[in-house]
């Protein structure tokens, strides 16, 4: 089977469940099913929910898991609508990949990389909200507003302003048109001069933060005693976010920090910070494949 995606983090992920209890794991994100495959050939006693909202490559890990049987059900949906329907089976981890896959990235017809054919960058093809809508319907002050928050944007003014201009003239319908016209004046960098605005337009388009931020809340909802999440994530929006919520859930006093002494008991904690340090690809990972280079991987597990 040619397989279009490598899974980042594959071992490091591995290891946090590696204490996994029997019962059922759900994969919020499992694309081409990596890492769903290496879950199950782990644990002989595990099922598998997998979920995603690309149809694409949920019907190729389908023909992936097709070994396993009945250990798995698929559900073509954002993991943010269906977790919940889940909260009665006795669930022992949870996994979200909060990536793009090499496949999306590479696929011109898909309009995620610098080359593509169309200005598209849906996760989720029966999605009518697009790039194009981002690019050529949002005012200036919501342009400025996406690339400085989720792109990060230093020149995040003057590109918005530049792509308004132009599309008074004419609309942008390729991905490769809007990086080719960023490119043409912002200064070059290591990486394309595009690559912020495009995170930032892909994370617009697809809701990223806010499914996160449900994934997340949701996770909490259904977890049992023993449940392990473990979250894979690509750029330090991402990575902050599951940061600061595994460290609020650790807590075992929420007194207020003026509180003249604890009057909540101190045993608040949801669970433990199974990592405090992300852990992130090796070496020969990087080597192998380059789009690792900013993954990291975060573990908690509720009690």
């Amino acid at each position: 089977m040619n397989i279009p995606h490598i899974p980042v983090l594959l071992n490091e992920t591995l290891s946090l469940f590696e204490n996994m209890q029997d019962g059922y794991f759900i994969d919020c994100t499992c694309g081409f099913g990596g890492h769903s495959e290496a879950i199950l050939e782990a644990h002989p006693n595990i099922k598998l929910i997998a979920l995603d909202q690309d149809i694409e490559a949920l019907n190729f890990a389908k023909k992936r898991l097709a070994k396993f049987g009945d250990r798995v059900e698929f559900h073509h949906s954002r993991a943010s609508k269906i977790l919940e329907k889940f909260a009665d089976l006795p669930i022992a981890g949870i996994l979200a990949d909060i990536g793009v896959s090499s496949y999306q990235l590479d696929e011109r017809k898909r309009g995620f990389n610098f080359e593509g054919e169309v200005l598209d960058m849906r996760m989720d093809q029966s999605q009518e909200f697009s790039a194009k809508d981002v690019v050529n319907t949002y005012s200036l002050n919501e342009l400025e507003r996406i690339f400085k928050e989720y792109g990060e944007e230093r020149y995040y003014k003057k590109i918005a302003q530049k792509i308004v201009e132009r599309r008074k003239e004419k609309k942008f319908t390729s991905s490769k048109e809007l990086a080719d016209f960023i490119a043409s004046f912002i200064p070059r960098k290591k990486i394309h001069p595009a690559t912020q605005v495009f995170q930032a337009i892909r994370i617009e388009v697809n809701q990223e933060l806010a499914e996160l931020e449900a994934i997340l809340d949701k996770s909490l909802k259904i977890a049992n005693n023993g449940t392990i999440l473990s979250i894979i994530t690509f750029h330090s929006l991402e990575d902050r976010i599951v940061k600061q919520t595994f460290k609020e859930w650790a807590k075992e006093c929420i007194c207020p920090s003026d509180a003249f002494r604890c009057e909540c008991g101190k045993n608040n904690a949801k669970g433990k910070i199974l990592n405090k340090k992300p852990l992130v690809a090796s070496k020969e990972e990087i080597l192998a494949n380059p789009r690792s280079r900013s993954a990291k991987v975060r573990g908690f597990v509720f009690r």
